[in-house]
C-alpha cells in the first residue's frame, strides 16, 4: 500500500486534479461529468492523500499489510478474520485536525446543514475492465462536519471488507497499489432513480439505450430489491422503442437519520415513473455521456422536482458478446470482397430468406452475363454475391497473372466494354425490362390464396430470378451514365471551362426521371387536393399513417364523398406507377405500394403549400443549362466544339437513365411480397412460425419444406424458437458497421493499385467534431439533423432539416423535398442521393462511413458538399 505523492486532502468537484490516483474512479468520472457541465449535483472530493496520511498519522499502514497477507481468497473465514481485523483498526483512529477542518470547511460551502451522500471511490474502481461495484460503502441522508467525517471514516474502513480483499486477490491487485478517496455529494431528494444502459446489456444492440426507473431513491434498483420500468430507446432516432411497465413493491425514501425501504402506493405501482419526454431526455444525456467516454456506459441518475440529475457513470465491464465488434475475417483468403454495387441497395444485415433466395441468384445472373458477353477476363468467372456477418459483399479473385492477361488483352477488351455500354440500354429497355414486368405480372391478378405453396414459392423464385437478372443487366446502363459524366467533366473542365464559368454538373440538370416523375405525379395531386376543401383540411390535420390507414376505405374519413373517392382513385395510380420503388432491396422490408405513409407525409408537405413547386425547379434547371451550353459552344473552334458536342451530348443522354434504371429494380417487390406473405399466412396458421411475416426470417430451404409437408397435409415443423434466434443475430449485427472491403489490411487494392478512394463509403474517423466523406452536391448549409432508418421513421423528418442515413434508394426521394441538406454514410458521386440532391439543389456529403453513428438527431450539423465535411455541433 504505497503511499500516493504529497497533494491536497479536499478538490473541488470538477477539478482538473481530479485524476483516478487522487480521487479514485468515481471521483474521477463524476468530475469528468461535471467538468462536461452535465447536472451533477454539487460536491468535493476527499482525495486519496487524505487516506494516507490518515493511514499514516495513526500508524496503522503496516498492521493493515500484515492483516491482509493472512487472507486467502479461496477461504472466507480468513476474508473476514482480516477484514474485521483492518476495519477495527480504521474506526478507532483520530482524524488529523487539519484535514477535519478541511472537510467541515468544504461541507459548509455546500449551503450550511444540508443533507449528503458520502461515497466511496477507490483507485482500482470504475474501470473499463473492473467495476467493483457495491464493494464499498455509501452512506446517505448524512447531515452535519461531524457526520460526515464519521461517514468518511467508515467508507475508508469499506476499502477493507471480505468480499473487497477477496475481489483484488482474485484479480492479482496488490494492496499496496490501492487507495481510497470519498466523494460528497449534496443529496438528491429523489421522486425517481434509476440507471441508464447506453448499450442494450440484454441484446447486445448497441444502437439501443435502455433506462430502468424506480419511484424513490436508486438504492431499490442497484440492490435489485425491486423490478424497475423497463424503456429501450432507439439512439438514432432518439425516440422510444419499447416500454414495460413493472410493478414496483418497494422503494427506497429518505429519512431525518438515513433511509428506509417502503411499500409503493398501490395508486403508483403500475404506474410509469418516466414521461416520454423525461425518457428521451434521460437518452440524450445517456449518449452524451458516451460520446463523452467513448464506450458503452452504465449511469446512475435520478430526478427531483423535475430535473434531471446524473450521480454516477461507469464503463460497462460485461458485455453480451455482441457488443464486441465482429472478426471480420474473410472466407477465403486470395480473395477481394467489397460492399459495392447492389450491397449499396443492401445497407442493413441481410434477412435469411433473402440471403438464402437472392443472393445465390444474383450470381448466378452474375456469371451468366461474364459467360454471355465474353467478359470472364474482366469481371472473372467466379464473381458472386455472398454473406459475411449476415452482411451483402461482391466476391472476387485478384491475381497478377490475370492482371498481366488483362494487360495484353485491353485492346480487345476495351472496345468490347465500349459496345456493352452501347448495347446495355437496348437491352435494359427491350429484353430484362419486359421479362422483369413479366414474370412479375403473371402473379398480379391471381388469386393467391387458391394456389398450393409450392407453386407459389416457385414464382416468388422466378420473380427473383428476373430481378437479379434485370440488375445485372443494368449494370452497363450505370456504368455508361457514370463514364459519360466523368469524361464530360474531365474535358469541360480542362478544354472548355473559364474561371467564371459555371461546374459542369449544370449541364446535366433538369432532366426527366423517374424520381423526378414521381415528385411531380405527387405535386399535381396535392395541388387538385388543395382546391377540395375538406379533403384539404382533413390531409393537412392528419397524420400519413393515419390517411394511410383509412386509404381505400368507403364512404371515407369525411363527408365529401366524392373528392375522397377521387382521390383515393389518383392516389392509387400514382402508387402504381411508383410505388414500387425499394427503400432497402431485401424483399424483407415494405415498399410504398403496401403501405403509402411516408409517401403521404410528403404529399401533406406540398398540400400545405411549403415546398417548392418540381415543374418550376426543373425549368429553371434546364433553362440554366441550355445557357450554359448556348454560351460554352459560341466560343469553341471547330476541334474542341466537335469533341465538346459529342460528349456533351453522350453525358445528357445518360443522365436520366441511371435513375429510371435504378427505379424499377424492385418492379416485382409488391406482387412478390404479396405471394410470399401468404404462404407466411398459411404457414402461421399451421403453427409453423408465429405470424405472418415470419416468413421472411426462414431459409429458403425450410420455407420449401414447410410448403411442402403443408400442401401434402402434414406437419410443416416449428420454426419459431430458429426465427426468434435470427431476428436477435440480426439486431446484434445491425449495430455493426461492416467495412467496405475486405480482408482490413490490403483490401480496396486492385491489380495492386489502392482504389478505396472508390469506394461508395469511407473507413476510418476524422479527428475532432468533424465527419468526411464525398463532396456529391456543391453548397453549404447548417441545420438540424434527422437520422432516418427507414420508412417508419420518414414522418419526422420536418421541413429545413439535414436527412442523415446509411443510404438512400429512389423510395427515399420524397424526403429531398423536405431536406436542406444530405449525409450519408454509403454512397458516391454518381449514387442516387448523389444526382438526386444536385436536381434538388441541397448540399450533400455521402459515404461518410459513419454518419449514421456519429450523428443524433438534434444535433446541429453544417455540410459542405463542396469540400465533403460535415461539421457536428451539438
Amino acid at each position: 500500500m504505497t503511499a500516493p505523492r504529497t497533494g491536497p486532502f479536499v478538490l473541488e468537484l470538477d477539478s482538473p486534479q481530479a485524476t483516478v490516483e487522487s480521487v479514485g474512479g468515481k471521483g474521477a468520472s463524476l468530475a469528468r461529468l461535471s467538468a462536461a457541465g452535465l447536472p451533477v449535483p454539487p460536491g468535493f472530493h476527499i482525495t486519496t492523500q487524505a487516506y494516507s496520511r490518515y493511514v499514516d498519522e495513526n500508524h496503522l499502514r503496516d498492521a493493515i499489510l500484515a492483516a491482509e497477507a493472512q487472507a486467502r481468497a479461496t477461504d472466507p473465514a480468513t476474508l473476514d478474520r482480516a477484514s474485521e481485523q483492518i476495519q477495527s483498526l480504521i474506526s478507532q483512529g483520530t482524524m488529523p485536525a487539519d484535514l477535519a477542518e478541511a472537510i467541515r470547511r468544504s461541507y459548509g460551502h455546500l449551503g450550511g446543514d444540508i443533507a449528503v451522500a458520502v461515497r466511496s471511490s477507490a483507485t482500482a474502481e470504475d474501470m473499463p475492465t473492473l467495476s467493483f461495484a457495491g464493494q464499498m460503502d455509501t452512506y446517505l441522508n448524512v447531515r452535519g462536519g461531524d457526520g460526515v467525517i464519521d461517514s468518511v471514516k467508515r467508507c475508508w474502513a469499506s476499502l477493507w471488507t471480505g468480499r473487497a480483499i477477496g475481489y483484488r486477490k482474485r484479480q492479482g491487485i496488490r494492496p499496496e497499489d490501492v487507495a481510497i478517496a470519498v466523494v460528497v455529494q449534496q443529496l438528491v431528494p429523489a421522486e425517481a432513480a434509476g440507471v441508464i444502459f447506453t448499450a442494450n446489456p440484454v441484446t447486445g444492440a448497441r444502437n439501443e439505450l435502455v433506462i430502468n426507473a424506480s419511484w424513490g431513491l436508486g438504492e431499490a434498483i442497484v440492490s435489485g430489491r425491486v423490478t424497475p420500468d423497463t424503456i429501450v430507446v432507439n439512439k438514432q432516432t432518439g425516440r422510444i422503442a419499447s416500454q414495460e411497465v413493472a410493478d414496483k413493491e418497494a422503494m427506497t425514501v429518505r429519512l431525518d437519520d438515513g433511509t428506509r425501504e417502503e411499500p409503493v402506493p398501490a395508486e403508483r405501482r403500475r404506474r410509469a415513473v418516466l414521461e416520454p419526454a423525461q425518457a428521451e431526455e434521460l437518452a440524450k444525456l445517456g449518449m452524451k455521456i458516451e460520446e463523452l467516454y467513448g464506450r458503452a456506459m452504465d449511469v446512475e441518475w435520478a430526478t427531483s422536482g423535475g430535473r434531471i440529475f446524473i450521480v454516477q457513470a461507469r464503463p460497462v465491464t460485461v458485455l453480451p458478446e455482441s457488443l464486441a465488434a465482429p472478426e471480420w475475417e474473410v472466407p477465403l483468403r486470395g480473395r477481394q470482397y467489397w460492399r459495392s454495387s447492389v450491397a449499396e441497395l443492401l445497407p442493413d444485415p441481410l434477412s435469411p430468406l433473402f440471403a438464402t433466395l437472392a443472393v445465390p441468384l444474383w450470381t448466378e445472373a452474375l456469371q451468366a452475363m461474364a459467360k454471355s458477353r465474353r467478359m470472364q477476363l474482366l469481371i472473372g468467372r467466379d464473381v458472386e454475391l455472398v454473406t459475411i456477418h449476415e452482411y451483402a459483399y461482391y466476391s472476387f479473385s485478384l491475381t497478377a497473372w490475370r492482371a498481366v492477361r488483362l494487360l495484353f488483352a485491353a485492346p480487345v477488351l476495351i472496345p468490347r466494354v465500349i459496345r456493352m455500354m452501347r448495347s446495355g440500354e437496348a437491352k435494359w429497355t427491350n429484353e430484362t425490362r419486359p421479362r422483369y414486368a413479366k414474370a412479375a405480372g403473371a402473379w398480379s391478378e391471381r388469386d393467391l390464396a387458391t394456389i398450393p405453396l409450392l407453386e407459389l414459392l416457385s414464382g416468388a423464385r422466378d420473380i427473383v430470378a428476373a430481378a437479379a437478372a434485370y440488375y445485372v443487366s443494368i449494370q452497363t446502363v450505370l456504368g455508361g451514365s457514370n463514364v459519360s459524366e466523368a469524361i464530360f467533366t474531365n474535358v469541360y473542365n480542362h478544354l472548355v471551362r473559364r474561371k467564371s464559368d459555371p461546374t459542369a454538373l449544370i449541364f446535366l440538370l433538369g432532366f426527366e426521371s423517374a424520381p423526378i416523375r414521381a415528385e411531380k405525379s405527387l405535386y399535381d395531386l396535392a395541388i387538385w387536393a388543395q382546391t377540395r376543401g375538406e379533403l384539404a383540411e382533413y390531409l393537412s390535420r392528419t397524420s400519413g399513417a393515419d390517411i394511410a390507414a383509412a386509404f381505400g376505405s368507403q364512404p371515407g374519413p369525411i363527408a365529401d364523398g366524392e373528392s375522397w373517392r377521387e382521390f383515393t382513385s389518383r392516389f392509387a395510380e400514382h402508387l402504381n406507377r411508383f410505388g414500387h420503388a425499394v427503400y432497402n432491396l431485401d424483399f424483407a422490408t415494405g415498399v410504398p405500394a403496401e403501405d403509402p405513409g411516408a409517401v403521404i407525409e410528403t404529399l401533406r408537405y406540398f398540400v400545405s403549400g411549403q415546398g417548392r413547386n418540381p415543374h418550376e425547379r426543373q425549368a429553371a434547371a434546364a433553362a440554366a443549362r441550355e445557357l450554359a451550353a448556348e454560351t460554352a459552344l459560341a466560343r469553341l473552334g471547330v476541334l474542341r466544339l466537335r469533341l465538346f458536342k459529342s460528349v456533351l451530348r453522350w453525358a445528357q443522354h445518360c443522365a436520366p437513365l441511371r435513375e429510371d434504371a435504378l427505379a424499377d429494380v424492385g418492379l416485382g417487390w409488391p406482387v412478390l411480397r404479396r405471394m410470399l406473405r401468404e404462404v407466411g399466412r398459411r404457414m402461421a396458421a399451421a403453427g409453423a412460425i408465429a405470424e405472418r411475416d415470419d416468413v421472411f426470417w426462414l431459409k429458403w430451404e425450410e420455407a420449401e419444406a414447410a410448403a411442402r409437408g403443408l400442401d401434402a397435409g402434414q406437419a410443416a415443423g416449428d420454426h419459431r424458437r430458429a426465427i426468434s434466434e435470427r431476428r436477435e443475430s440480426w439486431r446484434r449485427e445491425h449495430g455493426v458497421t461492416p467495412p467496405v472491403a475486405l480482408p482490413i489490411k490490403g483490401g480496396g487494392r486492385l491489380f495492386g493499385f489502392d482504389v478505396s478512394h472508390l469506394m461508395p463509403a469511407r473507413s476510418g474517423r476524422a479527428a475532432g467534431n468533424l465527419i468526411k466523406g464525398i463532396g456529391a452536391s456543391p453548397g453549404r448549409v447548417t441545420g438540424t439533423a434527422r437520422v432516418i432508418c427507414g420508412p417508419e421513421e420518414f414522418a419526422l423528418m420536418k421541413p429545413g432539416d439535414i436527412l442523415v442515413a446509411k443510404i438512400t434508394t429512389p423510395a427515399w426521394t420524397p424526403l429531398f423535398a423536405l431536406a436542406s441538406g444530405v449525409v450519408t454514410d454509403v454512397g458516391g458521386p454518381l449514387s442516387h442521393s448523389s444526382i438526386v440532391a444536385r436536381e434538388y439543389g441541397v448540399p450533400a456529403v455521402l459515404g461518410t462511413g459513419e454518419a449514421t453513428r456519429r450523428i443524433r438527431s438534434g444535433h446541429r450539423v453544417t455540410v459542405d458538399g463542396s469540400s465533403g465535411v460535415v461539421r457536428v455541433d451539438e
